[in-house]
């Protein structure tokens, strides 16, 4: 069956990649995927997919939908996600696809996440009758938004009830074309966000003791905050610190200002470090302030989870990209900094998250995501399709 799978991929190639082209011809932003959603709901609708479900977090976007193997088969369900979400960003390409809504553009590869999820159910659908269970297809909003992540309103909708297993794939320009990269554990860390402001006293800057300089404290905390991985955190854990903007509330040479507000990110994979670097931070905020006789306001933000594989699940998708597509384009993904709201789903069911490389320097597919630039090497998208297809029937079958 895999190989009637790839064989059917390959077949569907030219309407994967006519399909994704369309998407980013027309990107839309974060909770705004009306369109998107409709042209997904419909193509669905005429897969003959059951339980199509359209509106998620009190919008009208985001579609789930089933595909349901054969009578008296097990009641198995295997969920597969795409994203479907661009950024608001001016594409900058001269290609003939290129976005025609100047305030918006895909620019890491969602329209091919869900050109492909798409070709997955095609497949499936071609299937169905070796099904041994049920696949819910799970067409996602909003997952570059962070604080309001598509995924968790899919989750709080019920999208992941009875699942047993979920499988995502994200297309990477910084990975290979063509391989497939995987990884055991802790794969992408999670997200939080810090806010702080410094108060003090203004004053003029020939009299700095009339004053009490917040920027004294700010340059002590930015200095303090990254002793935290320094020395704090294990050489054996991960952990990132970053300032994100430093401003004041006056910009002039010779005033010492009132007010200093700073924020940043802080990334890490174990909930035990997150925990400490948080309270390290209040503590270096609380213990700079005092000294320094300011008043600071911290504020912790966290927005996303780490994205954590399950060991089966991961090496069954191993198993089927070897088999695929040859054990040399298969490979062990070292650790991700970035976050991704697969997260949440990864909290609730068994989960593989991979990557699927289009970087192609021939092709100007390898610039950075998020670039105004960013395209994907269309010739591999098959490859996501088969993998999402693939996937859910040898989980469905029980293979190990």
């Amino acid at each position: 069956m895999i190989g009637k799978i790839k064989e059917l991929a390959k077949k569907y190639e030219k309407e994967i990649i006519e399909t994704r082209r369309r998407f980013h011809q027309n990107p839309e932003t974060s909770w705004k995927e009306v369109e998107t959603t409709k042209y997904i709901a419909e193509t669905l609708k005429k897969l003959g997919c059951e339980n199509i479900k359209v509106g998620f977090g009190g919008t009208q976007c985001g579609v789930t939908a089933e595909i349901v193997g054969k009578p008296g088969a097990n009641e198995k369900c295997v969920a597969l996600r795409a994203d479907i979400d661009a950024l608001p960003l001016k594409d900058e390409k001269d290609v003939p696809y290129k976005s025609q809504n100047e305030n918006a553009t895909h620019a890491c590869g969602h329209d091919a996440h869900t050109a492909m999820l798409l070709a997955a159910a095609r497949i499936l659908t071609d299937i169905k009758a070796d099904l041994k269970g049920k696949v819910r297809l799970l067409f996602q909003p909003a997952e570059e938004h962070g604080v309001n992540p598509g995924a968790k309103a899919l989750v709080d909708g019920g999208a992941m009830e009875g699942v047993d297993a979920v499988f995502g794939i994200h297309v990477m320009s910084t990975t290979p074309s063509g391989e497939f990269w995987y990884r055991v554990g802790p794969f992408m860390a999670a997200a939080d966000g810090w806010e702080l402001t410094i108060s003090g006293k203004g004053g003029h800057g020939s009299t700095p003791e009339t004053a009490i300089d917040p920027t004294i404290a700010a340059g002590q905390i930015i200095g303090a905050f990254q002793s935290i991985v320094a020395r704090e955190v294990s050489a054996k854990d991960t952990a990132v610190v970053s300032i994100g903007g430093v401003k004041t509330s006056s910009f002039v040479f010779n005033i010492i200002p009132e007010r200093a507000e700073m924020n940043g990110s802080v990334r890490t994979f174990r909930p035990e470090v997150q925990d400490h670097v948080e309270e390290a931070m209040k503590r270096i905020v609380d213990g700079v302030c005092a000294g320094t006789r300011c008043r600071g306001e911290f504020k912790y933000s966290r927005f996303l989870p780490a994205t954590i594989n399950e060991e089966k699940t991961t090496l069954l998708a191993k198993s089927v990209a070897e088999e695929l597509f040859g054990a040399a384009k298969v490979k062990e993904s070292p650790l991700n900094m970035g976050s991704e709201d697969f997260s949440y789903y990864s909290r609730i069911a068994p989960s593989a998250f991979a990557y699927l490389g289009t970087a192609s320097a021939e092709k100007k597919s390898d610039m950075p995501h998020h670039s105004p630039k960013f395209d994907v090497d269309e010739s591999v998208l098959f490859m996501g399709a088969a993998m999402h297809a693939a996937f859910a029937w040898s989980c469905l079958e029980g293979k190990k």
